[in-house]
């Protein structure tokens, strides 16, 4: 049965390509071109959200895979009390290692790498491995931290290595025993950002405790002309935590709406039309058709090497047994991807299976947010959508 299953696999992915083929006819590269002027739209998620390249683009068509995310340590400075992905008990890797499996995840065809955490800045090395990766091909590299740790001479250090964004977490304007990672924290440090090269993105998660200060992580974001999205919790399955009450969803959903309505006036939403539509048809328990690409485009590996499908779902493989046979057998739905909030992998799986309709709801948001801007309408800060309602 395995067997005829990955057979079948095959034979889908060689008709898409030959429907690409045929599509695209003998003016391929001009249509490839024009698509990746669709999907620079895309803003896909923690890797970077800025233009494909041709390449890049023949990655939503091919059978290799896309984007890793590495966790460079599982060792972290906070303690969330949602996230499961931080262990202070387990020590750094080595910097020889990272570069094997970095090695090996290139080899495998990923473009984009994503470096994780625990707290990256914790690793000794970081500036090290930063450099490492962008010195063996991979067209992006990027970063997600809590920014405690973060200084003006290891963002330049960075900046030199090669680092092309960093994301920053900040729940809510000040801290509170759930999540400490507040913008009173890191507000200073947003300024540095000004003369870097490295692009800087703040994003929040979106759950009853954070609720009541976002809005004004928002608005201070876009006060200050910096790229922001909040985006809604998602379950723990590793510790099979709920960690979305049903009963919350009226609420989360009217800050995601508030979100699109100030990404159409033509605010820095840094959130694409496509996942904004996933997250209310989540919370509202809609269906939604897709399949996931966990552990096929888009997989993870952990701080000793794991390779996990994302950052819920985790085997006991090593990255460096892994080929790209085995990748091609998870190009299928997943008994967990209903209701999913691993939104980087939810994401570029909603691209992968509908390229097409995915780059359509792009351009019309796009379009839309254009015209608002030039018709100076709509509403610019969270606050003011609060104040007319």
């Amino acid at each position: 049965m395995q067997e005829l299953e990955r057979e079948n696999t095959e034979n889908r992915e060689i008709t898409k390509r030959r429907y690409i083929s045929s599509f695209f006819g003998p003016i391929a590269s001009s249509r490839i071109r024009n698509l990746s002027c669709l999907l620079d739209t895309a803003s896909m998620t923690v890797i970077g959200e800025r233009m494909f390249s041709l390449q890049q683009v023949t990655r939503v068509f091919d059978t290799k895979p896309w984007v890793a995310h590495l966790y460079v340590t599982e060792q972290c400075n906070l303690d969330c009390h949602y996230c499961n992905e931080f262990n202070n008990s387990i020590p750094h890797p080595v910097l020889a290692d990272l570069k094997k499996w970095m090695d090996h995840i290139r080899k495998l065809g990923v473009m984009r790498l994503g470096l994780q955490g625990g707290e990256p800045l914790k690793h000794p090395d970081i500036v090290g491995i930063v450099r490492y990766a962008k010195s063996i091909g991979f067209c992006q590299v990027s970063m997600s931290t809590n920014g405690f740790l973060l200084n003006r001479q290891l963002l330049a250090d960075l900046e030199g290595a090669g680092l092309d964004e960093l994301q920053i977490s900040v729940d809510r304007m000040t801290p509170i025993a759930s999540t400490r990672k507040a913008m009173k924290s890191i507000l200073h440090k947003l300024d540095w950002f000004k003369d870097s090269k490295v692009k800087l993105t703040v994003s929040g998660v979106l759950f009853k405790d954070t609720l009541d200060e976002m809005a004004q992580v928002i608005d201070t974001c876009l006060d200050l002309g910096i790229p922001v999205r909040a985006r809604v919790i998602h379950d723990d399955l590793v510790h099979d935590r709920a960690l979305r009450d049903a009963s919350e969803s009226e609420p989360l959903l009217r800050f995601v709406e508030q979100q699109e309505k100030l990404k159409r006036s033509g605010q820095n939403i840094r959130s694409s039309w496509n996942l904004l539509t996933y997250q209310k048809k989540m919370l509202r328990q809609e269906p939604i058709e897709w399949t996931c690409i966990a552990g096929y485009k888009y997989f993870f590996v952990s701080s000793t090497g794991k390779f996990w499908l994302c950052s819920q779902v985790r085997t006991e493989r090593h990255i460096l047994e892994i080929t790209q046979e085995d990748l091609l057998g998870y190009n299928r739905k997943k008994n967990c991807q209903a209701g999913c909030g691993v939104y980087c992998t939810a994401e570029a799986s909603l691209a992968v299976s509908h390229p097409l309709r995915y780059a359509g709801r792009e351009v019309a948001g796009m379009l839309a947010s254009r015209v608002s801007r030039m018709r100076r309408r709509g509403p610019e800060r969270i606050r003011d959508l609060t104040a007319a309602q």
